[in-house]
C-alpha cells in the first residue's frame, strides 16, 4: 500500500490519535508572530486540519492541501472557514495562489531525501518575497537509519509508512542553498522523538 492509500485508510484513527499533540504549538506561535493579520497561509500536508484551525483562529486566510481525500473531508468539517484541496505536495507548483507563509509540519519526513530539494524548490515558488516557510521533521535517534519503512499496528490493524530523518545542519544547508534565510532553528523533544523545527524567510 502506498503512503496516500495508507493515510486514507488510517485518516479517522490518526486524526483522533493526534488531536492532543502539542509539541508543534510553540514553533507555530513563532511562525504566526512573523506574519501580518490577514496573511494568506498554506498548510501543506494539512491532514485533518488541526494546524489549519490554529492558524485560522489567529486571523489568517488559510488554504490546506493533502493527498489523502479522507483527510481533506475531515479538515473541511473541522475548519469550515478555511479552504481545502486534495493535492500531492509534489504538485504544489501547480497552485495558482501565492502565500505569505507556508507550513510543512511533519511532511518532508515521508519523502526520500533525494526528493527533498525539488519539493522545497517548488514550494518556494509559491511563497511571496519576504514570506515565511515553517518546517518540522524528525531527527534520527542514535543508531537509526536515515531512511526506513515502519510497520505499525497501533490502531488494531497493520499499516506501513516510509520515514526519512534529518540533522539540523543538513536541512539548514538545503534551505540556504535554495536562497532562504534561517530565522529560527531548534529541536523540541516529545517523548522519544526529537522534532527539528525551522523557520526560514524568502529573500
Amino acid at each position: 500500500m502506498n503512503l496516500k492509500d495508507t493515510y486514507d485508510t488510517i485518516a479517522v484513527d490518526w486524526h483522533k490519535d493526534h488531536l492532543t499533540d502539542d509539541w508543534w504549538i510553540n514553533g507555530m506561535e513563532k511562525f504566526a508572530a512573523l506574519l501580518s493579520v490577514g496573511a494568506v497561509v498554506l498548510d501543506a500536508g494539512c491532514a485533518g486540519g488541526v494546524k489549519s484551525k490554529f492558524l485560522a483562529e489567529r486571523g489568517f486566510r488559510v488554504t490546506g492541501i493533502d493527498f489523502a481525500p479522507n483527510f481533506i473531508e475531515i479538515a473541511k468539517r473541522e475548519v469550515p472557514e478555511a479552504e481545502f484541496h486534495v493535492l500531492d505536495i509534489r504538485d504544489i507548483a501547480s497552485m495558482e495562489k501565492e502565500f505569505d507563509g507556508v507550513v510543512m509540519q511533519a511532511v518532508l519526513l515521508h519523502f526520500p531525501k533525494k526528493e527533498i530539494t525539488g519539493i522545497l524548490r517548488n514550494t518556494i515558488t509559491k511563497i511571496k518575497p519576504n514570506g515565511i516557510l515553517f518546517l518540522s521533521v524528525k531527527e534520527p535517534r542514535e543508531g537509526q537509519s536515515e531512511e526506513e519503512v515502519e510497520i505499525e499496528n497501533d490502531y488494531g490493524y497493520e499499516y506501513e509508512r516510509f520515514f526519512s530523518y534529518f540533522s539540523k545542519q543538513e536541512l539548514e544547508d538545503v534551505l540556504r542553498k535554495l536562497g532562504l534565510d534561517i530565522e529560527l532553528s531548534d529541536v523540541h523533544l516529545a517523548g522519544k522523538t526529537r522534532w527539528l523545527q525551522i523557520i526560514a524567510r524568502k529573500k
